[in-house]
């Protein structure tokens, strides 16, 4: 395997791990959230922090979720194909998805640009630049489009894609 692909899956794999951070961290913050609550402590800015940790879990996991077959998959059709057939449909499954987050990781890092530009600052009561939150999303969907081309051309190359091994 080149060493391009060993770093993708590594970095994949970081990210994934991340994600699973994030969640512990909303475990954390919530915990926390519920005692302050009790000792009568200011805990309202909690709730942005974790809604941000939420959709960077989300996001960041998106292309480890992916890589181990995780995503829901209808593979009722493919299995009662021969192979051939199946890994045709592999690829165009594939090449749509890929065109269709391609699309999403473009349109989410030109927001996310706009945010930087703009000097955008969120909104609830923890005031920072938007664009930081929303690069978990960005950061997610590159790494997702990355591992949705990296099976993309595993199976071009008469591979198995990673979600089926």
């Amino acid at each position: 395997m080149p060493a391009f692909r060993r770093a993708l899956i590594r970095l994949i794999d970081a990210a994934g791990a991340l994600g699973a951070f994030c969640v512990f961290c909303i475990f954390v913050l919530m915990v926390l959230a519920g005692v302050g609550r009790q000792l009568n402590l200011q805990v309202s800015g909690v709730n942005d922090v974790v809604a941000w940790l939420c959709a960077a879990a989300a996001f960041f996991a998106m292309a480890h979720a992916f890589r181990h077959g995780d995503f829901v998959r209808v593979t009722l059709l493919l299995e009662a194909v021969p192979p051939k057939m199946r890994r045709v449909m592999d690829l165009v499954c594939l090449a749509i998805a890929a065109v269709s987050v391609a699309y999403l990781t473009y349109w989410a890092t030109a927001f996310t640009w706009d945010s930087y530009q703009f000097k955008e600052v969120a909104t609830g009561l923890v005031a920072i630049p938007i664009w930081i939150p929303q690069s978990t999303f960005v950061i997610g969907c590159w790494l997702l489009l990355a591992a949705m081309l990296e099976d993309l051309l595993t199976v071009l190359q008469g591979g198995t894609p990673s979600f089926q091994r």
